[in-house]
């Protein structure tokens, strides 16, 4: 009887009475609402989601561009250990916020939470961003050049657009027609993408240890050489060799590899869909960001033991091509291992898309989006079909619209700084709430240096994008600080449509927003914005 009347601030962490959401009447939308499909997603799901998520196709195309900034080995391999530490730094604030809030949703929820005030802010800007940025656009590209790379197809633009639009249609089609098949794919193509990268990481080892004249050999079956090349060179008076510490050219680094990391909180989108959330978020977090940084690291390490540092400064997006072809010849590991490449983007695309849309669903069932009762449905096949068409659309846009180019690094680097925007308001929002609402039952507690740590980065990632670099010229072809500005844009196009839909509207039509509790088709409780007369 005694653990019946104890005060919830003293239960045991794992008490079932933690997945209560506190402090409802100070915002009803952000607790948790009873969905209709239930929780169906295990431990093994939820560990794929996030590891396929993290595990796309970053290390795969991102790493030739970083060196290209840094300028050395040395400074490369330091900024991916340093941004492994701050997306671990993230972790642990998303998994603190997950605990205390689970539900589907994501930093949506938490914003929302953490900032009632200004009302419906928080929720515009997150809808915003989700419409405007929230595409999948870069690994549909990585897909399509790597295939056409394994085709031995020409290399056009409209060719590399085509694969890409045709993925993202299939995608969409499996998501939201048949929700169990799309989940058993990307579950096959994460243990694949777990397999590829882990591959990848064993070259290096496998290099020194059994074949020491493995990259000659190799090169010399490669169409690249057509005489010996040089062996690269990991020695350390070569290894800090023509290292760039432009502030600039670093930060837009920095966004590479977090972007490599991001979708360490991606089972935080579909929370309300996972069996036991709580235990859930506390073990599979950190089990993807040990799989994926120690991976991440030995496949680095592999670039460099194989792949000349100039061969690796040019090679674009296609890296880890490279690397197979000198090892394998061009018909072993310049056709089967970059279409494995290309099926592990695609098994990427899946992961996104499924969050995502999800995601927008949670938008639409609030009222941010017309058409709030058709988006928010999940009929007529039990998933959030209009939420993965709301996903599907600015996504094919960025694809086809767009001249390719440099435009993979661009939407990086346009993703990466609101979403740094972001990040930073929900890591300071989480000493906010410890400081107003101690009481708070808090099931797993991030570690304060950590939330430090990540404030302070994210501070100075959002100003290094305006230092100039040397000669002032970034990573890109346009003015070195163009995607900050793109970023920054879309925050504040969020907070003049806020201002325009919350305030001036109901001002000049005499109504009201006000909050109502509403029961859809599909069984969803949900928070409905609605329209009151004054």
């Amino acid at each position: 009887m005694e653990a019946e009347t104890q005060p919830l601030l003293e239960a045991p962490y794992d008490c079932p009475r933690y997945e209560a959401t506190p402090r409802r009447d100070a915002l009803p939308s952000a607790t948790p609402s009873t969905s209709g499909s239930g929780k169906y997603l295990s431990w093994t799901t939820a560990y794929i989601l996030v590891v396929s998520r993290v595990i796309g196709s970053g290390i795969f195309a991102t790493p030739g561009s970083i060196v290209k900034s840094s300028g050395s080995i040395g400074l490369s391999l330091l900024l991916w250990l340093f941004g492994t530490i701050l997306a671990a730094c993230g972790m642990v604030v998303s998994m603190e916020y997950g605990c205390i809030l689970p539900r589907s949703g994501g930093d949506k929820v938490y914003l929302e939470y953490t900032y009632p005030r200004p009302r419906f802010l928080a929720s515009t800007l997150i809808a915003v961003q989700a419409v405007l940025l929230g595409f999948t656009a870069s690994n549909c590209i990585i897909f399509a050049k790597y295939t056409v790379f394994a085709l031995d197809g020409a290399p056009s633009e409209l060719t590399h657009k085509l694969f890409a639009a045709g993925l993202l249609t299939a995608i969409t089609v499996v998501h939201g027609c048949f929700r169990q098949t799309g989940i058993w794919i990307q579950n096959v193509l994460g243990w694949l993408k777990i397999f590829l990268i882990g591959s990848i990481s064993l070259t290096g080892i496998w290099v020194i240890f059994l074949r020491p004249n493995g990259v000659q050999s190799g090169a010399g079956a490669s169409t690249h050489s057509t005489q010996p090349q040089p062996q690269p060179v990991m020695a350390r008076d070569t290894l800090w060799e023509g290292s760039n510490w432009s502030w600039n050219l670093l930060s837009t680094s920095l966004f590479k590899v977090l972007y490599s990391y991001a979708g360490l909180n991606n089972v935080n989108n579909v929370l309300s869909e996972v069996r036991d959330p709580i235990r859930t978020v506390r073990t599979v977090c950190p089990a993807a960001l040990l799989t994926s940084g120690a991976l991440y690291l030995l496949a680095n390490a592999s670039y460099f033991l194989v792949v000349p540092l100039d061969e690796i400064k040019q090679s674009g997006e296609l890296v880890a091509a490279l690397l197979f072809d000198r090892l394998f010849g061009p018909r072993v590991g310049g056709t089967l291992f970059p279409l494995a490449i290309a099926v592990s983007a695609a098994g990427n695309v899946m992961v996104v898309t499924f969050a995502l849309a999800r995601v927008n669903q949670e938008i639409a069932r609030q009222g941010f989006l017309p058409w709030g009762d058709v988006l928010s449905s999940s009929k007529p096949f039990g998933t959030p079909l209009w939420g993965l068409i709301v996903h599907y659309v600015p996504s094919l846009l960025v694809i086809m619209l767009p001249p390719q180019g440099d435009v993979y690094n661009f939407i990086l680097d346009v993703e990466g700084y609101p979403g740094t925007i972001f990040g930073l308001a929900i890591t300071a929002g989480l000493l906010l709430l410890r400081y107003r609402e101690p009481y708070l039952p808090r099931p797993f507690k991030a570690w304060l240096p950590a939330v430090w740590v990540r404030i302070v980065v994210s501070l100075a990632l959002l100003v290094s994008p305006f230092i100039p670099p040397p000669g002032y010229k970034g990573d890109v072809e346009f003015f070195y600080a163009t995607y900050a500005i793109v970023g920054a844009g879309v925050i504040v196009f969020g907070v003049l449509y806020w201002y325009v839909w919350t305030v001036l509207l109901p001002r000049w039509g005499g109504y009201k927003l006000e909050e109502e509790e509403k029961v859809l088709d599909d069984g969803t409780a949900v928070t409905r914005l609605v329209r009151t007369q004054q």
